[in-house]
């Protein structure tokens, strides 16, 4: 027991050098926090609120982001491992680790770490804009509540579950990459599904059917986390849209899991 758990520390250790080392994963990393905060501050700075009143629901409005963002989570998750195959480097890495689960389930842990650190960065930033720029744009807060404060239990909800579908979306996508291999393919795997999922649900005009894609949708179901106010009319519960999503990546990690165990690499 002691020698495998000596492996994984030198395997973490190899991974996080990996990671470190290469010049575009910081440059992605980065991208996390500036894509999610920029598109953020600029959503909300194009609403308004007329003194009438407006249905907008204010946190989800400041973490807009969060839908862009995820390409470049998804990407990073991606090449992450493809990147090993274009190079040829992950016959090293299994010949250093012969448990390719334990390939696999480091790298996982380490970009769910990368991951929640930026998320946590690009969220709280983005909640930080939307209470400087929405007052500006005729938002007030509610009687006896801050304008986007994280004392207000659902918007401590959006923002941290924020985080944590960020983090879910690298892991499905870190499977994918490790079930597909080729970067371009896996890439367009996982940016394709949940915006296309998105765009059918708008499209279809059966309500019942739009509403069955919505629940099953990865990006629909999952961003349900972020809905502060309408919540019975949203076909999902906060939490279990999030569930759906962890659904997704569960499933792409055991097929990406299975593969790399049972395929040549």
């Amino acid at each position: 027991m002691t020698g495998i758990w000596q492996g994984v520390r030198l395997h973490l250790h190899a991974e996080w050098t990996k990671l470190r080392t290469v010049g575009g994963t910081r440059w992605l990393w980065l991208g996390i926090v500036v894509v999610t905060v920029a598109v953020s501050a600029a959503a909300a700075s194009v609403v308004n609120c007329p003194p009438t009143g407006c249905a907008y629901d204010v946190p989800r409005v400041s973490l807009t982001g969060v839908q862009v963002g995820q390409a470049v989570v998804a990407i990073l998750a991606v090449l992450a491992i493809s990147g090993e195959y274009a190079t040829g480097m992950i016959r090293t890495t299994l010949t250093a680790m012969p448990h390719r689960g334990t390939v696999l389930a480091v790298k996982a842990a380490l970009l769910v770490g990368l991951t929640l650190t930026a998320g946590t960065v690009a969220v709280l930033a983005s909640l930080l804009a939307g209470r400087l720029i929405l007052p500006g744009n005729g938002f007030a807060p509610a009687p006896g509540h801050g304008l986007l404060s994280l004392a207000d239990g659902p918007t401590l909800r959006a923002a941290a579950g924020s985080v944590l579908y960020l983090a879910l979306i690298a892991l499905f996508s870190l499977g994918v990459g490790a079930a597909v291999r080729d970067s371009a393919a896996a890439i367009g795997i996982v940016l394709g599904v949940p915006y296309l999922f998105s765009i059918l649900t708008a499209m279809t005009e059966n309500q019942e059917l739009a509403r069955f894609l919505y629940q099953v949708s990865p990006m629909n179901a999952g961003l349900t986390i972020q809905a502060t106010v309408d919540l019975a009319a949203i076909p999902l519960a906060p939490w279990a849209g999030l569930g759906v999503l962890a659904a997704w990546s569960a499933a792409a990690l055991l097929a990406g899991g299975l593969l790399l165990r049972f395929r040549d690499a």
